[in-house]
């Protein structure tokens, strides 16, 4: 007989076998669509060669992800509003300069309009090159690296060969770090 406790396990089931089924659509990767529902960006992915994109550095200079070749890049982007990227910068900074005469480069790519990110900058430097990719850019580079959920920070790790070794959503600590590069050192 259907009573009210079977009905009430029924409901439940459901309930749950729907959030899991939202929860699992959620978590996969989206690529980017245009209005008409079609791909409008590639991603790349661990593997892919990256794309040589050329942004703004922050005195107003192009700058290619090429010149960085043969070492080892660690692409972080990142906004000045954004506070574990701020928590992350210092870590970045130590990283960068430790590791420098081993062929590693930090590339900060600021993912925002110059004025603010400057401005934080200028309050808080740090040692490593950064990019500008204001969101009227006409390119997200962050989405181009496979951040298709747009959270910052957004780290890339590129290979001396120029290939995506890893990529990270959300910041690290400085152990984490460590480990993260430490096999491609």
């Amino acid at each position: 007989m259907f009573d009210r406790g079977n009905l009430l396990v029924l409901v439940l089931a459901v309930a749950s076998a729907l959030g899991g089924l939202a929860l699992s659509l959620w978590m996969r990767p989206q690529a980017a669509t245009t209005t008409a529902g079609m791909p409008s960006t590639p991603t790349l992915a661990v593997g892919d060669l990256r794309e040589d994109v050329e942004l703004v550095d922050r005195d107003g200079r192009p700058r290619r992800l090429s010149e960085w070749d043969g070492r080892l890049v660690v692409l972080n982007f990142w906004a000045s509003w954004c506070g574990p990227c701020r928590e992350e910068m210092p870590i970045l900074d130590r990283l960068h300069a430790r590791h420098a005469t081993r062929g590693l480069v930090v590339v900060g790519v600021a993912s925002e309009e110059a004025p603010p990110a400057l401005a934080f900058l200028a309050a808080n430097p740090v040692a490593y090159p950064i990019l500008v990719n204001p969101p009227d850019a006409g390119i997200d580079v962050a989405l181009r690296f496979g951040n298709t959920r747009s959270v910052l920070p957004y780290t890339v790790l590129i290979g001396r060969d120029g290939r995506v070794l890893a990529t990270r959503v959300g910041n690290f600590d400085e152990a984490g770090l460590e480990r993260w590069i430490a096999p491609h050192l």
